[in-house]
């Protein structure tokens, strides 16, 4: 289980957790799918689906203990809509413009609905995650501990799965917050303001990880991806990197423009952090500059290191001049990124 202060930061995200058996005692304020599907016209969110039945005594148990524990209840009610969808209920239900009805008046028989997230897999408690209009899901089947929800749930919410598979997300949660004990490399960190006086002492291409202090994945990246003994190096070698704060306070002077903290739709943000990612800004995000200081791409939300590499090799061979990334991957498959070399 991660620790008080970890838990407090991988669920405190403002946007870039032993209840009575009375349901009105619950800490995850359930709603119905119709009710979610309501909300979600107004303001697009996840949806959490728990699918249960009345039998199913695991499903009852992640009641009391999963759902029981407060800090994942305050998560998921700010940044979900959290379903209780009975498998077997005898309802009809309008679901993504479809109806999905009961197919007997039996009872222990699975509803068209419940065939549709699970297939042949009737296995309760599941549970369906869903995003992106309904475009993106990821199930999960079985009983979920507290620590083993963590992860999905910050997946889910920082978009991390668009640019990762959970597996993958999952690794390196647990190495940046539980398991920090794996092969690591230092990574060289510079100032944004620094970058003009560097490039004429010794031209090189720049990556800038914007990041803020509530973004998770952002500290997955810090705590992973940038110090991957693979990547490590190869950043040193190629690359100014800077690890930029989007909340960041300090008035900063880049390409003669002052740049600021200033209220976005009523959040303080940086000025910067718009400017460099030609308003392509998210969180986190990573801003590739060539010699310049103009921006070669922009790369949005978390990147794993096995999904960064090629593209550091990409950009620092200078093969972004002349050929597609399609093309590219097709000999970098062949011929890898050289990995750096081992540290003690």
């Amino acid at each position: 289980m991660l620790n008080k202060k970890i838990l407090l930061l991988v669920l405190g995200l403002p946007f870039c957790s032993l209840i009575s058996q009375n349901e009105s005692d619950e800490l995850v304020k359930w709603l119905s799918l119709k009710e979610a599907q309501e909300k979600n016209k107004v303001v697009s969110r996840p949806f959490l689906i728990d699918i249960y039945t009345d039998w199913c005594g695991w499903c009852k148990h992640m009641m009391k203990t999963t759902y029981s524990n407060q800090a994942l209840a305050d998560y998921i009610n700010t940044n979900f809509y959290p379903v209780k969808f009975n498998a077997e209920t005898k309802d009809t239900i309008e679901y993504n413009g479809k109806i999905y009805k009961p197919l007997s008046k039996e009872p222990k028989t699975p509803h068209e609905l419940a065939i549709k997230f699970l297939g042949d897999k009737l296995s309760y408690p599941s549970t369906m995650f869903v995003t992106n209009n309904f475009e993106y899901n990821l199930l999960s089947q079985g009983f979920i501990e507290d620590k083993k929800l963590e992860p999905i749930l910050v997946f889910m919410v920082e978009n991390a799965w668009q640019n990762s598979v959970f597996d993958e997300f999952g690794r390196h949660f647990n190495r940046a917050f539980v398991d920090t004990n794996f092969a690591k490399a230092p990574v060289k960190i510079y100032r944004i303001s620094e970058l003009e006086k560097l490039q004429k002492k010794k031209a090189k291409k720049v990556l800038v990880n914007i990041n803020a202090e509530f973004c998770n994945t952002g500290r997955i990246m810090q705590k992973t991806t940038y110090l991957d003994t693979s990547i490590a190096d190869y950043l040193n070698k190629n690359f100014y990197f800077v690890d930029f704060y989007a909340t960041s306070k300090d008035t900063i002077i880049f390409k003669g423009e002052k740049h600021f903290n200033t209220l976005i739709n009523n959040f303080p943000l940086h000025t910067l952090a718009f400017k460099i990612t030609n308003n392509r800004f998210s969180l986190p995000g990573v801003c590739i500059m060539d010699e310049q200081l103009n921006t070669i791409d922009v790369l949005n939300f978390y990147q794993s290191p096995e999904r960064l590499k090629p593209i550091l090799s990409f950009i620092a061979t200078d093969s972004y001049k002349k050929k597609t990334f399609n093309d590219f991957m097709q000999e970098y498959l062949k011929k890898p990124l050289v990995p750096a070399s081992k540290t003690k």
